[in-house]
């Protein structure tokens, strides 16, 4: 206080004798804060930039035509002590473990000679990003004259379809703010002059930006020249570019090459996968009942096998949105139509939604007033049918689009047709088929039919995923291998009950059905083995879909020692 009074006296400030107090405090306000004296200074280039130290890591000029910005990485000069990590992390103002920069590991070589060698690592702004090509709300562009991949956190929905779609692991969910973000090489800062934050920081100057020939890094893609233990540059075509004076050993590897952890479940996606598969299938199954063994297996039961078929339909709907970071925004999903077979997705499945409901009301229609089934409703159900296999074909085509090998076209496509086929079967024999022994001899015989049918569908759809544990015998640490010690390790539980409940929901009950059906003419004990296999079945899908998501062996750059 009596320092304020001092520095407020009219000689220690300068003014009059008789200034006032008011006069102390105007005169005090024109005083420079020590802030703005050091900003001033800044300004008028009294003190040492830091642009003189980082200056030769930038381009002379910005990038010409057919030329971008690019990330160099001097191998030698790396010595993994992360501070382009924490600078990347402070000067960007990213949230507590988030992290757009990461450093991995290499080794090899031999006892007498062995090798190390540290990577940092980023987005690669590649020449054809995969996180753009399939966002479903144009969340990522490309300048045209910088190259730089820009993610646009106001148009992200959180969908996480980028995470999924970028073979080097560079978009990041925040969960908090439930959007993705990633790096967008301090476009910021290059556009005024400035260096990134990763090159800043770097003591040893092993990070630059550089200016590289969009045709001349397609062609090192092409060549597969990029860096030992990364995923195959073919796929996205990055432009960093990692340069060393030194020979990489043949046995160079990632320090996690060997790690296998599971993946995150996505129970969003589990339910919303699951239940549309088995919505399609019970309509589908319902067509061919009645185009081929006659209306009058499903007599009496069509509005009820609608409507089931339809509330799974709408819950599969509604439990995609859980999935989403901001589900508020979800009507931007058919943004990107054009490129996206998530957007593709949403638009059939919604189609399916509407003409679902058409159909539902019209049968329910049709069976209170006593009508046989209209040309409209086969129109309908046709057009639900086909609505919905669409929307399945496109969810065959996000996964596949990952190049992940565990979702490899085929196999993700003989997953999820038998799911929609085996569910189809189970929906259809409770709700059309549950009073088989008091119905005719017709309808029985169907019965029998799609018991027999979903034993079958149900004994290839478990051989095909059992398959997948022959890859535990080859030599080489494939994806596919790393799939299958998951299945047989870490997610071994999940594993066995899954099995367990597709033997037991698809084999063991449909048996004792049928065996059931010749000798007993008892209703009730009839409707529990429906009603239990397809509560089984069910389960076991779920799980097999839990499985489809955290067994995935997720391409990536190398990285550190896991334990």
């Amino acid at each position: 206080m009596l320092a304020q009074l001092d520095r407020l006296s009219p000689r220690a400030s300068g003014l009059a004798d008789g200034a006032t107090l008011i006069d102390r405090y105007l005169f005090e306000q024109q005083e420079l804060t020590a802030v703005e004296r050091f900003a001033q200074k800044h300004a008028a280039d009294e003190l040492p930039l830091q642009s003189r130290y980082y200056s030769a890591l930038l381009p002379a000029a910005p990038p010409g035509p057919d030329e971008q910005y690019a990330f160099e990485v001097d191998l030698d000069a790396c010595s993994g002590c992360k501070a382009c990590v924490a600078a990347c992390n402070a000067l960007n103002g990213l949230d507590d473990n988030e992290t757009w920069r990461d450093v991995g590991l290499l080794y090899g070589g031999s006892d007498e000679q062995p090798f190390l060698q540290h990577v940092t690592t980023a987005c690669h702004h590649c020449l054809d990003p995969a996180c753009l090509n399939v966002c479903p709300v144009k969340a990522y562009e490309k300048d045209e004259d910088t190259g730089i991949v820009r993610h646009l956190d106001d148009q992200c929905i959180g969908c996480q379809y980028c995470i999924l779609a970028c073979p080097y692991d560079v978009p990041k969910y925040n969960r908090a703010r439930g959007i993705v973000r990633k790096c967008d090489m301090c476009s910021g800062r290059l556009a005024v002059g400035e260096a990134p934050a990763c090159v800043q920081a770097c003591p040893n100057g092993a990070i630059r930006i550089t200016t590289v020939s969009r045709h001349a890094a397609a062609d090192n893609c092409e060549l597969g020249a990029f860096l030992p233990g990364a995923p195959d540059p073919q796929h996205t075509q990055p432009t960093t570019n990692y340069k060393t004076n030194r020979v990489f050993p043949r046995n160079t590897l990632p320090a996690d090459y060997y790690s296998v952890h599971p993946e995150h479940a996505h129970w969003p996606l589990v339910f919303m996968l699951v239940l549309t598969q088995l919505s399609v299938g019970a309509f589908l199954v319902a067509m061919l009942i009645e185009q081929f063994l006659g209306a009058e297996s499903l007599q009496g039961m069509r509005s009820v096998h609608a409507g089931a078929g339809l509330l799974f339909g709408l819950v599969a709907l509604g439990a995609s949105t859980l999935h989403l970071g901001r589900p508020h925004l979800a009507y931007r999903a058919v943004i990107g139509l054009g490129s996206s077979w998530l957007s593709r997705e949403i638009l059939a499945f919604g189609a399916f939604a509407f003409f679902a409901v058409l159909y539902a009301v019209s049968v329910w229609l049709s069976d209170h007033g006593g009508a046989t089934a209209s040309a409209l409703e086969r129109i309908l159900a046709s057009a639900v049918v086909a609505t919905g296999l669409g929307g399945v074909g496109c969810s065959i085509m996000i996964y596949r689009c990952t190049k992940r090998p565990f979702w490899n076209g085929p196999a993700t496509a003989t997953r999820f047709l038998l799911t929609t086929c085996i569910l189809g079967l189970a929906t259809s024999l409770v709700t059309g088929l549950a009073g088989t022994n008091s119905a005719s001899a017709q309808s029985a015989a169907s019965g029998r039919i799609l018991v027999i049918g979903l034993i079958v569908a149900t004994t290839l759809k478990l051989l095909f995923e059992a398959a997948l544990f022959a890859h535990l015998g080859s030599r080489q640490h494939t994806p596919l291998k790393r799939s299958a010690k998951l299945m047989t390790g870490a997610l071994a539980r999940i594993t066995k009950w899954r099995f367990a409940l597709g033997c037991a929901g698809g084999i063991v009950l449909p048996l004792l059905w049928l065996r059931l059906d010749r000798a007993s003419s008892e209703t009730t004990m009839a409707s529990v083995l429906l009603a239990g296999q397809s509560a089984a079945l069910l389960a076991g899908e779920v799980l097999e879909r839990c499985l489809f998501f955290r067994a995935v062996a997720a391409s990536r750059m190398p990285g550190g020692l896991r334990t």
